[in-house]
This record gives C-alpha cells, sequence and structure tokens, in this order.
C-alpha cells in the first residue's frame, strides 16, 4: 500500500515549494520515522531532491481546480477525462524501507483550523498516538 497524501496536504506541499522557490520537477516529499517522541516513534517529513535505490515512490497528481486526477498507482480516476485539459500538480512522496514498514497505508492530511495547522498523519500500523500527533507507537 503507498504512502498517500490527501489534496490538502497536496495544496500545501506544493505552495511550500512555490514559497521556497524550488524546482517542482525534482522535488520529492521525503516521509520517515525515528526512535523519540512521547510514544516511541516521531514522524519525519523533507522536502528533498536526492532518491536512493531502494526508496519506494509514489506519484499524485491533483487538478488545479481540486479534481484528483490520479492515486498513485498509475491509473487515472473514472471520469480523468472531464478534468484532462486543466491544469495539474503533482506531489511525489519517497520512503525509505525500513520507515515504510511503520507507514505503510498512511495517509498524509494537513489541517488548517482555529487550534492550529499542520501535517496530520493517519497511521493504520499506529496502536497509540500522543496528544500532538506527531509520534506514534506499534
Amino acid at each position: 500500500m503507498a504512502v498517500s497524501v490527501t489534496e490538502n496536504a497536496a495544496r500545501e506541499v506544493a505552495s511550500i515549494v512555490k514559497q521556497q522557490d524550488l524546482n517542482a520537477e525534482k522535488i520529492h516529499l521525503r516521509v520517515g520515522v525515528k526512535g523519540g517522541g512521547c510514544s516511541g516513534f516521531s514522524y519525519l517529513l523533507d522536502l528533498t531532491e536526492n532518491l536512493r535505490d531502494t526508496d519506494e515512490t509514489w506519484e499524485f497528481s491533483f487538478a488545479i481546480n481540486g479534481a484528483k486526477n490520479g492515486d498513485g498507482d498509475g491509473e487515472d480516476a473514472p471520469d480523468a477525462s472531464a478534468v484532462a485539459t486543466d491544469e495539474s500538480f503533482v506531489v511525489r512522496v519517497v520512503c525509505d524501507p525500513k520507515s515504510y514498514l511503520y507507514l505503510n497505508g498512511t495517509e498524509i492530511d494537513f489541517k488548517d483550523e482555529l487550534m492550529g495547522r499542520g501535517f496530520v498523519f493517519n497511521n493504520p500500523n499506529a496502536s497509540t498516538t500522543c496528544g500532538c500527533g506527531s509520534s506514534f507507537a506499534v
């Protein structure tokens, strides 16, 4: 299963790439985990141009008008023809093999709410998560 991004997360990543004047064609969202945090593991997010031979990679394409063009597995959405002429933006996600063991099937979302804003990990492998949402246990 892929490590996927929601449209909200993809739009935030695209916004950060644009704000930092990075080359969107070369930039990937690196997702990972490291030991630590209040629950045992912490999530990592980084923008990188560097890929490793062993990395898992996925590509997600979203239409500028909000319709999703692809789901990361190379197949078009059922009514992709309706948005075929629209401009789109692409978010490329990469994950190292060790982190992928803990992140398999995880969906990355972005929340912008009154109490705060940030990336949110919906990880089906996490048995517990901390209150801040940035660490988990398996």
